[in-house]
């Protein structure tokens, strides 16, 4: 394999086989296709995109690359994958919610990066919760209780997380087939019968128009389809945060609220929404799970199982009690006609509650509670937002924020 001549004729636009990608993607992990050869693809990729056999090939290629899992046969085998957005707590909800359907929910998730959180961090603020868990171990919690939640390992899709971190740095991320490519390999190492995709578009998205969720979501339905699996997308705009909180412990709080059969009615609309795509169950059955606490119950055993204790889950608020909590209220009457995702990220990253980059820690008690929804009539004095902060200086910015992202008309 002539490495240059397959990075010219991407560059041309040329569709390249199938040997030919795993080809590569092999030498890139072997070490024998250098990190500059890699770079030089990915941006071949940037301009020229890529056709749905040959993101199929990669995704293969990066999935093969490393463990899998393995079902016993006849199990129905489902996840539901989110392409980020702000107090986006779904995830913790939705994995216990469907296994308790009677599914297998082997959900491998990510970590917060910019603005967007990720359920890994959320998990890591019940003390104790390992997300560390190996290949092993996973099938065991499996087995048992029907539903993992955990990282990727360092041998679960190896030339995925090789290639992210170049593209990272060489300014390829915003790629759709390279995009695809990285979730879906993830997610079909987990071996899937459905998969359900909630893709986001908006301020607090990374996607930021509709038109370009629909490209991404219409080209992981075509690497679904070429791989023999069932997907699933629902389109959800990201104009304001998902609930009412932001922030990693504010957000697991939230989420035994809807565990609970409360929560605000956004959040669990959207978790019933995808969860019906792939539970096998009608609706009325998982509101039924939320309302008895069938579904409580699933992620309290998940939290011991892996690691963490489930008294501690009723006193996350006063574990993770930031030293500063502010209320931020409204200067005038009216409907709240919009609060900008985006706005409310950026002031939750600069409290601390994510990361500028991969690698940095991440403050899990700090941010929002309390968020204003659109259409709420409010007064002057009326609280649209407490802030949770480690001073009053960092208060005072993120209260600033907040009265400029949410509008009232």
């Amino acid at each position: 394999m002539h490495v240059p001549t397959l990075i010219a004729r991407k560059r041309e636009g040329e569709e390249l086989s199938s040997a030919e990608i795993k080809g590569l993607v092999d030498g890139y992990l072997s070490g024998d296709v250098a990190d500059y050869q890699m770079s030089a693809f990915a941006m071949a990729v940037f301009f020229k995109g890529m056709t749905a056999m040959e993101t199929a090939a990669l995704t293969r290629a990066m999935m093969d690359s490393g463990d899998v899992f393995a079902h016993p046969p006849g199990t129905a085998v489902v996840d539901k994958h989110s392409t980020g957005g702000i107090g986006d707590k779904v995830s913790l909800i939705l994995a216990p919610l469907v296994a308790c359907a009677g599914c297998r929910v082997p959900m491998v998730s990510g970590r917060g990066l910019g603005i967007t959180g990720g359920t890994l961090d959320k998990l890591e603020s019940i003390p104790g919760f390992r997300v560390g868990v190996s290949m092993a171990e996973a099938a065991g919690i499996l087995a048992d209780l029907g539903v993992v939640m955990m990282g990727q390992t360092e041998r679960f899709c190896p030339a995925d997380k090789k290639l992210y971190a170049l593209r990272d740095v060489t300014g390829t991320v915003p790629s759709i087939a390279l995009i695809t490519a990285s979730i879906m390999s993830k997610k079909m190492a987990e071996s899937l019968e459905k998969l359900v995709l909630d893709v986001k578009y908006g301020s607090g998205a990374f996607m930021k128009n509709r038109a370009d969720a629909e490209t991404l979501a219409e080209g992981m339905i075509a690497v679904g389809k070429e791989m023999g699996v069932e997907v699933h997308a629902m389109l959800n705009e990201m104009s304001e945060p998902t609930g009412c909180t932001v922030g990693n412990a504010l957000e697991v709080i939230e989420a035994l609220e809807c565990l609970d059969g409360g929560g605000p009615p956004d959040l669990r609309k959207v978790v019933l929404d995808l969860s019906e795509t792939i539970a096998g169950v009608s609706r009325s059955e998982l509101e039924r799970m939320l309302d008895d606490g069938t579904a409580r119950r699933k992620f309290d055993a998940l939290v011991v199982r892996q690691g963490g204790k489930a008294e501690d889950l009723g006193r996350l608020a006063e574990i993770h009690r930031a030293p500063v909590i502010h209320e931020v209220v409204s200067g005038k009457g009216g409907a709240v006609t919009g609060v900008d995702a985006g706005k409310i990220g950026q002031a939750s990253l600069e409290l601390g509650a994510g990361r500028s980059k991969a690698g940095d820690a991440v403050d899990f008690a700090v941010g929002f509670d309390q968020l204003a929804k659109c259409g709420a009539r409010v007064s002057p004095g009326y609280v649209i937002a407490r802030v949770h902060a480690r001073s009053r200086e960092a208060a005072e910015r993120a209260e600033a924020a907040v009265l400029d992202a949410v509008l009232i008309g």
